[in-house]
């Protein structure tokens, strides 16, 4: 399998229809194999039950569900786990992108020019003033040329693999992917208005979304070297807490006046500094067991991929030796 485009879905009856329609369109037009895996995030509105429908009626379909809602994030690392393809693509099932757009995003990786293409949105967008402002701040902070983080996009399988679990991780995967060396392009993909339903996301993610951008900016400079940020704080605010006790200490012998106010302040860093620098420490023990569990994520996976090798060979030469 080429590529697998994995479609989040939460109460999306009134697309998923025409949806996999015309992702049947599609996939008959290209060379490279596909599949559709939608994953039915805790849908009321018979979505599921329309899944197993289409199913029956186009084998590129797999569908896969939540019986709670759980969010894109987990949706698409669900998607993941049951998709087959060396090339996985994001794509909602709103149809506010058409599935014949898909290969457009796919193509550059097929043709090894690049390891993630994210889409640049062409047309009208009632929520472009706040996409401005969250790409604007994204890239001041993070440094990535492209237009657009939010958006539609294809990468290859190893960088879901490398990226690490978070709710709505996949909002800065295109700043994860580049931090940890991935090449990344952009593409202009079409936006259409929604051919049914309601968006899920109101300004009520604004504040969500900064505080996202900010524990990402944290991970990617300090989630290595916690004790770089609490030591060197910690640090600092010992070294004040012991100079200007020093300070006093020394005013207190010249004038024979002492301040309370300054030995509440100077006992108060002291100890805010030891209990940084002590959370800057453990924070590194954390560190290092995040760091063996990733290393351990990445053996299973090439495990798991030799594995699914050798059952391909397996099956190949099952076939061959079958009689004509």
């Amino acid at each position: 399998m080429d590529v697998s485009v994995l479609v989040p879905a939460k109460d999306e009856a009134g697309n998923l229809a025409l949806f996999v329609e015309l992702c049947a369109d599609m996939i008959r037009a290209q060379q490279a194999s596909y599949e559709i895996v939608v994953v039915d995030d805790g849908s009321a509105d018979g979505s599921w039950a329309l899944l197993q429908e289409l199913r029956a009626r186009f084998p590129f379909l797999h569908p896969v569900r939540h019986r709670a809602q759980r969010g894109i994030a987990e949706a698409l690392r669900t998607g993941y786990l049951h998709a087959r393809g060396q090339i996985l693509v994001f794509y909602p099932a709103d149809l506010q992108f058409k599935p014949e757009d898909i290969p457009s995003l796919v193509g550059p990786i097929l043709a090894g020019e690049s390891d993630m293409v994210t889409g640049f949105k062409q047309g009208k967008y009632e929520k472009a003033f706040v996409s401005r402002i969250y790409n604007g701040l994204s890239r001041s902070l993070f440094h990535v040329p492209v237009r657009d983080l939010n958006n539609v996009k294809a990468y290859r399988r190893e960088i879901m693999a490398a990226l690490p679990m978070r709710p709505d991780f996949h909002r800065y995967m295109i700043v994860m992917a580049a931090a940890q060396g991935f090449t990344v392009t952009e593409v202009p993909i079409p936006l259409y208005p929604r051919h049914s339903g309601r968006s899920k996301f109101g300004l009520s993610r604004i504040p969500i979304g900064v505080l996202d951008m900010v524990a990402v900016w944290f991970e990617l400079r300090f989630g290595q070297k916690p004790l770089l940020a609490f030591g060197m704080l910690g640090a600092a605010l010992f070294t004040i807490g012991v100079l200007a006790g020093l300070g006093a200490l020394a005013w207190l012998l010249v004038t024979g006046d002492g301040q309370r106010w300054a030995w509440t302040v100077i006992q108060t860093c002291l100890v805010l500094g030891s209990v940084f620098f002590a959370t800057g420490l453990l924070g590194e023990q954390i560190a290092q067991q995040r760091s063996e569990v990733r290393e351990m994520r990445r053996e299973l996976g090439e495990l798991t991929a030799m594995q699914m090798e050798a059952e391909e060979q397996g099956a190949t030469r099952d076939a061959a030796r079958e009689p004509a």
